[in-house]
């Protein structure tokens, strides 16, 4: 079992519980290669193609199935690879992503001395030294880790201003696991990349790689503590937001020390209800928190569930909000990068312009589809939406049948995994947090319409890209104009070196011909110059109204130029 390359090594061979962990994985991703093999390549090359279809639905259901046993018995890691591979609709059969959706990532805790070795080791003082008082049993457990209800000792309370707080403790042994299923995940890749029908739609390696950046992320709580601040120091002066403190004088890399701040689960209607907090009122501005951290901010929480969400009473607020949103669990976030955002503004102006073999130019500039895609078919699938929908308005789209939106989602899902289309992490990461949104909101408020959150936020993204696009615009038509002056000084350099006898040229039919080619290079100018004004002028009507009215009134100039150029003039005599 050799390590990966570039990775943490493989599992050591004397190991021999992760030596069994390792082969098992491997056993199980071999057999169904295998069967991947006979059905979608063996038997298609012998022109059993039929075959190979008529049970391919009840095949993928059952490989789902299989591993969602495999994982919750193994747990680990792979409880949390079931959990990413749900969410790749873009690469992944509806069978399988629908079949892994509902795996929780809920274990058993592990044992109390077990926790309290490692978290001692870890902070270098016994239990007992570090809190004043630590429960046994766990509030919270998952795959990776599990949390548990301490108090503050007399010292760092008075420092902190709070004494109740919660300890995350990763599981004893997950470092290991998750070193062994890396690296299992890594083999399997490298067979996966040399499986045509597989390497032709995906590139395994490069899924394992952002799987395993995040994974190994989610077990730092250093860097969850980090997020957790960056997080408070967003919304710090809003009221409508709460996130817990770090007490880092006790949290290192697997030990995390949080204030206390349980308090009503978002999706606990009848608490809420309860506490005199409108369900739907929660709805609104949970939804206008979570697009003012994309839109806004860029940085995002990435797995809003409501296990990770509450809403906490004020009891002092006076005239301020009766309650705050409360926001754990920061291991998963997302950032909307500078390449992420440019990719979206020019998927925004395809989208804008409702060109669908634009988009799909877009969509390949920004790395989604791989080099090997053939477009035809989403191009037409774009055209076809595009048509049907593309000049609806927010209040229009929301009258649509829901079917008709089903319908065409399940063409368009059908066209993605038919291509070799592949989602960057972070656009998977927007598309999990605005989806988990959607579902808590739905739940608060039956009648929640995502449109009426996203509405104004959308038009202030198209508002300011409206203004990149008037700049991109001017920038073109600056260009374009001086490339269009110089024009005609070269075509004079050039009549001047004939002239000169650099190029002989005595034949009066060649003399007409330059003359004419003169005209039209004259022509070229003007037209070039009053399209740039006057496209130039209308942008700008909507921005500073006397400068679009000055280029529109200064275009008639380059017009006149083009028509009276293409005029030739009489002979003399």
């Amino acid at each position: 079992m050799p390590p990966a390359s570039g990775s943490r090594a493989a599992p050591s061979t004397e190991n021999g519980a992760a030596r069994s962990r390792y082969r098992r994985i491997l056993r199980f991703a071999l057999r169904y290669l295998v069967q991947t093999w006979w059905y979608e390549v063996f038997l298609v090359r012998i022109g059993l193609e039929r075959v190979a279809e008529r049970g391919r639905s009840a095949r993928m259901t059952r490989v789902a199935q299989r591993f969602h046993v495999l994982a919750v018995e193994l747990g680990g890691l792979m409880i949390k690879v079931g959990q990413f591979l749900s969410s790749r609709l873009d690469v992944l059969p509806p069978e399988i992503t629908a079949e892994l959706a509902g795996l929780q990532d809920e274990v058993p805790p592990a044992s109390f001395s077990a926790i309290r070795e490692l978290a001692e080791a870890d902070l270098g003082v016994p239990l007992n030294q570090a809190y004043s008082w630590f429960g046994e049993q766990a509030v919270a457990a998952a795959s990776l880790g599990q949390a548990h209800p301490a108090r503050l000792v007399e010292w760092d309370a008075v420092e902190t201003g709070f004494d109740a707080v919660v300890v995350k403790v990763q599981r004893p042994g997950i470092q290991t696991i998750v070193d062994v299923d890396l690296a299992a995940l890594r083999r399997v890749a490298g067979w996966l990349s040399r499986l045509r029908v597989v390497s032709d739609h995906v590139d395994p390696r490069a899924l394992v790689a952002e799987f395993a950046k995040t994974s190994l992320e989610e077990i730092d709580y250093l860097h969850e503590a980090m997020g957790a601040e960056r997080f408070a120091e967003m919304f710090a002066d809003d009221p409508r937001v709460n996130v817990p403190e770090v007490v880092w004088e006790r949290t290192t890399r697997r030990v995390l020390t949080l204030s206390d701040v349980s308090a009503i689960k978002i999706n606990d209607v009848d608490g809420l209800r309860a506490a005199g907090i409108d369900p739907s009122e929660v709805a609104a501005v949970f939804a206008e928190v979570m697009f003012e951290q994309l839109f806004g901010h860029g940085y995002f929480h990435a797995d809003p569930h409501p296990g990770n969400i509450f809403v906490t009473p004020v009891t002092d607020a006076g005239t301020g909000p009766q309650w705050r949103l409360t926001f754990v669990d920061f291991g998963m976030m997302g950032e909307v990068t500078d390449d992420l955002r440019d990719g979206l503004r020019r998927l925004l102006i395809a989208v804008a312009s409702r060109d669908g073999r634009l988009l799909i130019s877009s969509i390949q500039e920004v790395g989604i589809l791989l080099p090997t895609a053939d477009t035809a078919e989403l191009e037409r699938a774009m055209t076809r939406l595009f048509d049907r929908f593309g000049g609806m308005g927010f209040a229009q789209l929301r009258k649509v049948d829901q079917r008709e939106f089903r319908d065409f989602g399940q063409e368009f899902g059908a066209v993605v995994r038919s291509l070799p289309f592949q989602l960057p992490e972070n656009f998977l990461l927007v598309i999990r947090s605005m989806s988990l949104t959607s579902g808590v909101c739905s739940s608060l408020d039956p009648e929640f319409n995502i449109w009426d959150a996203i509405e104004p936020y959308a038009t202030r993204l198209l508002r300011e890209e409206s203004g990149n696009v008037v700049r991109s615009v001017a920038r073109e038509a600056l260009a374009a104009a001086g490339i269009v002056l110089r024009l005609p000084q070269r075509a004079d350099q050039l009549i001047t070196r004939i002239d000169a006898g650099t190029v002989s040229v005595a034949t009066p039919a060649i003399d007409r011909r330059l003359s004419r080619i003169e005209r039209l290079i004259r022509r070229a100018v003007g037209a070039v110059l009053f399209a740039a004004f006057l496209v130039g002028g209308i942008l700008m009507l909507q921005f500073v109204v006397p400068l679009g009215i000055v280029l529109m009134s200064v275009s008639v100039v380059p017009l006149a130029y083009a028509v009276l150029a293409g005029t030739p003039r009489a002979p003399s005599r």
